[in-house]
């Protein structure tokens, strides 16, 4: 945009100062000018135009409501024309811009406004004409930063060598593509990843120590997948500027096209792994390929585990990404497989699985504060021929856990009782039948009748059956004991004393901690 001192330096333009306005003025940008001599012009001037007049309003209004009008426009200042009838621009008007601090700059007699346009319009071509040839020429910079491979990051060192602005490429998962200058903490990333699941998602944010940034949407597959993050607020961002970066994120779009594209194969390569291992037979031959192919011997020890967010009977959108992001930052060579329930990874791994998976937990927990992820490890195969009994396992041990309430984060199959896997194995119909089968009674009477007959039943599960040990943890006599005992037997037709009996309670139990 040009300025009023660009005007005033044209010495064509005979043009001089009368006011300079507020420190600063002459170097704003001027968006037009508009030529008037209404006595109220506020309707009609647009922000930041210069207002050209010979003052033929003078007879109709005070100088000073003259400026005020021109003030209440927001123009970029006033510029006086001298004529014949008035050799000398108005002390009144001078005083008046003074006192408003609207910039007054004063035209010879022998310069036409028609200058003035002529002038603005050459500036305002010129801008325009070297916008687009920066745009042409940014253009081929950034086609040529995709096509060599440089990706996000060389999409931002072109921006950067003409604009310098704190810039970061960050995707829907709060992943961070590329960063050139900014500095982004989680809770950053987090607060972009939440204003990209937002419809429409917002143009600013406020990202906490951050600072208040720019968005600029990068959509892939007719959706938003990231954003180019600019560490400023829009109104702080020139218009090239603006005109830059809506221009990367563009190209941006091809380029994270492009990494969607080969996530999805390498995820369906992954899947397509589990079910040979499943199926077994000829398929399974190719198993060691496959895995090879994912830089994981298929010779050596190879762990399985299966991840899954508690309470939920779905994986969400990018939780293979996540956990595939893990294991490469902790250098393990693992295929991350995405099913609808869980997520499976195949690992070479030596050593105890509890600490590693312990982190895996942390680090899915920071992408998805508001879920609970668990993780069933399935054991450890002495090869790629022996991955599909701790397949099955993880996937058992994930269920289980999906089903419980809270506990352990990272459980192995030899950490659950038979009996969990059993009724992690079943449907919630199936444990719901369970339930109400045996326990509907009791809970009937508790409520009907402020009893415990169900507190009293855990609590001599739990001591095996022990009579004084109960009654002691109860705080009651043992006759009351044996009393809500014998009542529980009416009540469900099943005797403590029975083992076949004991065991129906104790299950149904667990399935009614389990729904």
């Amino acid at each position: 945009m040009f300025t009023l001192r660009t005007l005033v330096e044209d010495p064509s333009l005979e043009l001089r100062v009368l006011v300079p306005g507020p420190d600063g003025a002459l170097d704003e940008p001027v968006a037009w000018v508009h030529n008037t001599e209404l006595p109220d012009p506020s309707r009609y001037v647009r922000h930041r135009e210069l207002v050209l007049t010979n003052g033929l309003w003078a007879d109709r209004v005070a100088p000073a409501e003259f400026v005020a009008n021109v003030r209440r426009a927001d123009a970029a200042g006033i510029v006086f024309g001298l004529r014949q009838e008035t050799p000398v621009t108005p002390p009144e008007l001078v005083e008046a811009c003074r006192d408003a601090r609207v910039p007054l700059l004063e035209i010879s007699p022998a310069v036409p406004f028609t200058a003035i346009s002529e002038k603005v319009a050459a500036l305002y071509t010129e801008e325009r004409q070297s916008a687009l040839v920066g745009m042409v020429r940014r253009g081929d910079a950034l086609a040529t930063a995709i096509s060599r491979g440089a990706g996000a990051s060389g999409v931002l060192q072109v921006l950067r060598r003409e604009h310098e602005l704190p810039l970061a490429v960050v995707d829907r998962m709060g992943r961070p593509l590329a960063i050139a200058g900014a500095d982004l903490d989680a809770g950053a990333l987090r607060a972009v990843a939440t204003g990209l699941t937002h419809r429409p998602p917002p143009l600013e944010l406020d990202l906490g120590s951050a600072g208040r940034a720019s968005l600029f949407l990068v959509g892939a597959v007719g959706d938003v997948d990231a954003a180019l993050v600019c560490l400023r607020p829009v109104h702080e961002l020139s218009r090239l500027e603006q005109d830059a970066l809506e221009q990367a994120a563009r190209f941006l779009s091809l380029e994270v096209a492009k990494q969607q594209a080969v996530q999805a194969i390498e995820m369906r390569f992954a899947s397509e792994l589990l079910e040979m291992v499943l199926s077994g037979g000829a398929r399974a031959a190719e198993v060691p390929g496959r895995l090879r192919a994912f830089g994981v011997d298929p010779d050596g020890p190879l762990a399985v585990w299966a991840l899954a967010f508690a309470g939920a009977e779905a994986t969400l959108p990018g939780l293979a990404e996540v956990v595939g992001e893990f294991f490469a930052a902790e250098g393990v060579p693992a295929v991350v497989a995405a099913g609808s329930q869980d997520v499976v990874t195949v690992l070479s791994w030596r050593g105890p699985e509890h600490p590693l998976a312990e982190r895996l937990v942390a680090a899915v927990h920071d992408r998805f504060a508001d879920r609970r992820p668990v993780v069933g490890l399935g054991g450890t195969a002495q090869g790629s021929a022996s991955l599909r009994e701790p397949l099955v396992r993880s996937r058992e041990v994930c269920r289980t856990l999906r089903r419980t309430a809270p506990g352990p984060a990272v459980r192995a199959y030899a950490d659950l009782g038979t009996y969990r896997l059993l009724l992690g194995m079943q449907n919630a119909d199936t444990l719901r039948v369970l339930t109400e089968t045996v326990l509907t009674p009791i809970r009937e009477h508790d409520a009907a009748r402020g009893g415990d007959l169900e507190k009293t039943l855990r609590a001599y599960l739990d001591h095996d059956g022990h009579w004084a040990a109960t009654a002691t943890a109860l705080h009651v006599h043992v006759n009351t004991l044996r009393n809500r005992l014998a009542k529980i037997a009416d009540l469900t037709g099943r005797d403590v004393n029975r083992t076949p009996d004991r065991v129906d309670l104790f299950l149904a139990l667990e399935a009614a901690d389990l729904l």
